[in-house]
């Protein structure tokens, strides 16, 4: 009697389970448990290889769904920072898996109803973990219904070099529209844009460069030490307290065609001026663009232009022009023009996340010398080998270094090469998260290089990259806002997504590329693959949202015209600042604007007005949220803010 009731009990407890794993087919039926059959191979679906020795694991939805309740944990060894790696290191002695055979064959004689993600691990280094069906839970029903088919992604040879985009192009020519990307473009020598670089959708690239081409003198005044990188006021007329200016940079063309520019010591008129000659843009186009001069070996950034700022704008950040490590050239202790120092070379602390191929060693005369790859059409030769180098983001910064992939023929190309896609999302955002997020490497800035000065190659798992690539894991406290959640620096989209529901979640895990075409064949802003501006870029998805008045009237009590809203006024905060912005928010009451930034959070929540960074907060100096955006001006009372 007592087995029988505790036979019972433990029924009672799995069909408990069951239903807290989302096993009910619809009208409430339990459903059966079903065999499943699949094969794991590479490639595309003509031409692939058969996988022998892979495991293939059902990873339940439901795990990942709990974990996703967690706040995330950014560090080394985080037990909640990959949703599919993280659940399956912690239950591999429960989870179902099987081998493949040697036809890459594999068969669950027996699965639980239920909702899982399809996790492969290969039995050899040729191929990387996840697999096509990685990202969308399916139920079992959906696994039974045919066998199915798991894509694995190739890897690097430990032989693999980087050949250049150049040579990518040769075979892959339907990816051409690369080259029209802000990826390939950030940076170009003056004058001179490379074969690798087709600005015709940025027309106004260079609008700030033209400026200075055309002569400008700057005046750098106000010095205030405290501040990080724009220590100086600059303006383009001589500041109303003459004292208060140290010096001058006159920007002109050279009679050898060259862009220079002059540094003038106002402090100390016998102070001899100083010219360097400005030999790339870095940015353009869109919200800002730096200017790198040389001196010795290495380049160094100056003065920043914000193509969107506007004189009349009091915040010094939100300006046409703003400094940019004037303090390098000009010691406010002797009142002399300086050089910078060679630890703040361009090389040293901001070409890892530019250079293809990046790489650091030292010459003779103890100069940071960077490398990049090879590429005829390059922008420049960066490490004085004679040959021109990728100083852009190239093919293989995303899927490796290409030789061996160059030179093999056949199926046998598929597992010399990683195809972003075919990973689990989690792998594929960390190849993205690298540099959108700032985390600090081995040179204890903001590159994330391992102890051999060199860049993480893609498909390393998030872990792995944390533990070798980084010695802080992101941010510091002051690059988020007060509510410590909310990214207030550029380039943190990455340190945003993974806090994000769309990162971890029990249905579909996103990646960068489920919104924006990495190869730049979208035609929306920031290449992204539908339209922002409309609700169609959410409710491609989120398909019970389609209802924008409902919605609004459900979340916000609002009754605001749908035709001037969509969901990124709500969920697309631009709480980062990049540029100057995108221009002045509502007036508080006394007098002073809040103010709408350029880089859209990716946490895609949508921040109150009781938010620590808004509420009792100066409006110039709070986080930009919904309610304080200039089309709020209709409805919202910001007085009371």
């Amino acid at each position: 009697m007592m087995k029988m009731q505790k036979f019972k009990a433990s029924l009672i407890a799995m069909a408990g389970g069951l239903l807290l794993a989302g096993c009910m087919q619809p009208g409430g039926q339990l459903a059966a448990s079903a065999p499943v059959k699949g094969v794991v191979e590479n490639g595309t679906a003509e031409r692939f290889q058969k996988i022998a020795g892979a495991t293939v694991w059902l990873i339940p939805a439901a795990d990942v769904a709990a974990m996703a309740k967690t706040p995330v944990v950014v560090k080394k060894d985080s037990a909640n920072d990959e949703p599919l790696e993280d659940n399956l290191n912690a239950h591999r002695d429960r989870y179902l898996h099987a081998k493949t055979n040697a036809q890459g064959e594999f068969d669950f004689s027996s699965v639980p109803a239920g909702n899982y993600f399809v996790y492969a691990e290969p039995g050899d280094a040729a191929h990387l973990p996840g697999g096509s069906l990685a990202r969308k839970a399916l139920s079992t029903t959906e696994l039974a219904a045919k066998p199915v088919t798991v894509k694995l992604s190739g890897n690097t040879p430990p032989d693999a070099t980087y050949v250049g985009t150049s040579a990518c192009l040769k075979c892959h020519d339907d990816k051409e529209h690369f080259k029209q990307t802000m990826h390939r473009l950030g940076i170009q020598v003056v004058g001179k844009p490379s074969g690798l670089q087709d600005y015709s959708r940025f027309p106004e690239v260079n609008k700030g460069l033209n400026k200075l081409m055309a002569g400008t003198t700057f005046w750098f005044h106000s010095y205030d030490g405290k501040r990080k990188f724009d220590k100086y006021q600059i303006s383009t007329k001589a500041p109303a307290d003459l004292a208060s200016a140290s010096f001058t940079a006159t920007f002109f063309k050279d009679s050898d065609g060259k862009l220079k520019f002059r540094t003038d010591n106002l402090r100390n008129p016998a102070d001899k001026a100083r010219v360097y000659t400005v030999e790339a843009a870095y940015g353009g186009g869109v919200y800002k663009q730096r200017y790198l001069y040389r001196v010795g070996a290495n380049l160094f950034p100056f003065v920043q232009f914000n193509q969107l700022g506007d004189d009349s704008f009091a915040d010094r950040g939100r300006k046409p022009w703003r400094d940019y490590h004037a303090d390098w050239l000009f010691d406010e202790k002797t009142k002399t023009l300086v050089n910078p120092a060679k630890s703040k070379s361009f090389e040293s602390n901001c070409a890892s996340c530019h250079y293809n191929g990046y790489t650091l060693t030292k010459n003779a005369a103890g100069n940071d010398v960077a490398g990049a790859a090879p590429d005829d059409h390059g922008e420049m030769d960066v490490d004085g080998d004679g040959k021109l180098n990728e100083m852009n983001m190239g093919c293989e910064t995303c899927h490796g270094p290409g030789s061996v992939h160059a030179v093999t023929k056949g199926v046998k190309q598929f597992a010399t090469i990683i195809s972003p896609n075919k990973l689990a999302a989690e792998r594929e955002v960390t190849i993205c998260v690298q540099c959108h997020s700032r985390p600090q490497g081995h040179l204890k800035n903001d590159q994330p290089v391992n102890a051999a000065n060199l860049m993480m190659l893609p498909g390393t798992s998030r872990n792995d990259f944390l533990k070798q690539f980084t010695t802080r894991e992101d941010a510091a406290p002051g690059d988020y806002w007060a509510d410590g959640l909310h990214s207030k620096s550029h380039h943190q989209q990455g340190t945003d997504f993974i806090k994000s529901s769309k990162y971890r979640n029990g249905t579909q895990l996103l990646a960068c590329s489920s919104c924006h075409n990495t190869h730049g064949g979208a035609k929306f802003a920031h290449q992204l693959t539908l339209d922002p501006k409309t609700a169609a870029s959410c409710t491609t998805c989120h398909a019970n949202k389609v209802d924008m008045k409902a919605h609004l009237a459900e979340k916000a009590k609002c009754t605001v015209d749908v035709s001037q809203i969509t969901c990124n006024s709500c969920h697309g905060t631009k709480t980062m600042q990049t540029g100057a912005g995108l221009g002045k928010g509502l007036v508080a009451a006394d007098g002073k604007n809040y103010w709408m930034n350029d880089i859209t959070s990716h946490l895609y929540d949508v921040p109150r007005k009781d938010n620590k960074g808004v509420k009792g907060v100066a409006a110039n100096a709070a986080m930009p949220i919904p309610y304080t955006n200039a089309c709020g001006a209709a409805c919202h009372d910001v007085k009371k803010l």
